[in-house]
């Protein structure tokens, strides 16, 4: 069942083309670049434990996130309260010590079945806002969602609907879709992926028909497509395609919880073993661990939050894919967040002409307010058009780049930039372009310890995109 390059549908080309987000219709889901996602645990998983046991066993296997299901036992010590949103104050406090204590956050509850009526409905989302719930999963047995969208708009927490198995209602992703088009955006869908695997639904083409609209995921690896009898396997040695999926999930933007959930029922079974196997592959796939991505993403919307600029010009933010593209100039569009000692920094960037002239500044000591900042700071250029010292990939009027390795223009093209103590390196789509100790020279007449980074905007009829901004700190 492994696909490293899959030809999507038709009519999900044609729809994501109109949404702007595919430039080819082969993906190469091998050539993503995995972020690290929100990973946690369904406590489903550990139902044979009670919910205060499941928070240590989740923050054991070094994960922040949990999901709760309603009914299972609060704590061993009193095995006659369940967890559920009938608890008291007190149950509630005692559960919220417990997650503070272990650094865990509960981020979704269900799966709930809801009762067609308000006040069922409602004491489900009184308990989600007590608890600081961002996603309650829900599976109704009803099809008028009126009211939970009232109470969606109401309190501004997600509704995610879940599946399981044929015959189960929900069990195929073009159902849930029918059910939550045209509602709220908030409605949408929990996306239990072992439950797509054991029906016999394509994960990737699920994930895939329902973009924009996943907030929670319940990661599951099988043996076998298509069987109810299929088993729990570590990430990665089954047949759902964890890698393409992951990559599928970084190029929507998933921003929900990978919440893991497994089903085996053997009495011996013990989960822990297996997810931390397969929480090693998972790591061994996210290109992006460590670090910090700069262009936030919140509640399905990118921001320029922590940005500021300086100069003429301006950059204008893609809110749904998070694309930056520069306007006029020169200015400098800087992350105002943190200063940057040592540090990684790669990003995408794409020209819009063969003459697009732009640059990543590093480690500006202060605040921009003049122009001054240009003389204590490096600059790595974009300029395919130029020469040596100002051809893309130099460290601008001091450093020649050793090769040319830019894309032709219209294409993405990808930099990573090290910056350790004097030392700075490029790497342009994947050679290394610079290996320098630095000096003040050129322009620089002197080189910071620590500073901000920088995006060059810089003519005014030509543009320049950049998307994917990642920065990991180094010692």
């Amino acid at each position: 069942m492994k696909k490293t390059a899959l030809l999507i549908p038709i009519f999900v080309l044609l729809w994501l083309s109109c949404a702007g987000q595919v430039e080819e219709t082969i993906m190469d889901y091998q050539k993503v670049r995995i972020k690290e996602l929100n990973i946690g645990v369904q406590t489903w998983t550990f139902r044979k434990f009670s919910f205060f046991e499941s928070v240590e066993k989740v923050k054991a296997l070094g994960l922040k996130y949990l999901e709760a299901y309603p009914g299972q036992i609060l704590s061993k010590d009193d095995p006659d309260v369940k967890f559920d949103h009938h608890m008291n104050e007190e149950q509630m406090a005692a559960v919220n010590r417990e997650l503070k204590k272990a650094g865990i956050r509960l981020a979704s509850y269900g799966v709930v079945g809801f009762e067609n009526n308000e006040p069922s409905i409602r004491a489900v989302f009184d308990f989600a806002k007590r608890m600081d719930i961002r996603t309650i999963v829900a599976e109704p047995a009803f099809d008028d969602f009126s009211l939970i969208e009232k109470m969606v708009k109401k309190y501004n927490i997600r509704v995610a609907i879940h599946n399981h198995p044929e015959p189960s209602k929900y069990a195929r992703p073009e159902i849930v879709l029918e059910h939550v088009k045209g509602l709220d955006e908030r409605i949408g869908v929990c996306a239990d992926v072992g439950h797509w695997v054991r029906t016999g639904v394509d994960v990737l083409e699920g994930i895939r028909m329902l973009r924009g609209r996943i907030f929670d995921i319940h990661l599951e690896d099988l043996d076998t497509f298509g069987s109810k009898d299929a088993r729990t396997v570590p990430f990665g040695q089954g047949v759902t395609n964890v890698h393409d999926l992951l990559a599928e999930l970084t190029l929507q933007h998933f921003d929900g919880i990978l919440a893991i959930e497994q089903e085996q029922e053997d009495e011996a079974y013990n989960p822990s073993p297996t997810i931390r196997e397969g929480l090693e592959y998972i790591d061994g796939i996210t290109y992006y661990k460590g670090y910090e991505e700069l262009i936030s993403f919140r509640h399905g919307r990118y921001s320029k939050h922590g940005w500021n600029h300086y100069g003429p010009g301006y950059f204008e933010l893609d809110r749904e894919t998070g694309v930056l593209k520069s306007h006029g100039g020169m200015g400098l569009f800087w992350y105002s967040g943190k200063k940057f000692k040592n540090f990684v920094l790669e990003l995408d960037y794409k020209c819009s002409d063969p003459r697009s002239n732009s640059g990543i500044f590093l480690r500006v000591p202060d605040v921009p307010v003049s122009d001054e900042y240009i003389y204590h700071s490096f600059e790595v250029q974009i300029n395919d058009a130029g020469k040596g010292i100002h051809k893309t990939g130099a460290v601008y009027d001091a450093e020649s780049p050793r090769v040319d390795a830019s894309n032709p223009t219209g294409e993405w093209n990808h930099f990573k930039i090290t910056f350790k103590g004097g030392n700075i390196q490029v790497e342009l789509n994947g050679k290394e372009v610079i290996d320098w100790m630095a000096e003040p020279r050129g322009k620089v007449a002197d080189i910071a310890k620590e500073g901000y980074i920088g995006l060059q905007n810089h003519d005014w009829d030509i543009s320049v995109s950049f998307r994917n901004i990642f920065v990991k700190e180094l010692e």
